[in-house]
């Protein structure tokens, strides 16, 4: 596997993991801390963003 193989799982891994949180905010709690689920699971999508912008590149 080289780099830009890795950064590409790597990517498929935290956008799953991202969209997973989001739903759990949205979904399975309705209080505060499914804001906090829907929030770290948007910071998941934008590190996605960022490693599959990086393929290529290192």
């Amino acid at each position: 596997m080289n780099k830009n193989t890795v950064l590409g799982w790597a990517t498929l891994i935290m956008v799953l993991m991202g969209l997973i949180l989001i739903a759990l905010g949205a979904f399975k709690y309705s209080e505060s801390s499914g804001w906090g689920f829907a929030t770290v699971g948007i910071g998941f999508l934008a590190n996605a963003w960022v490693f599959n912008a990086l393929k290529g590149r290192v």
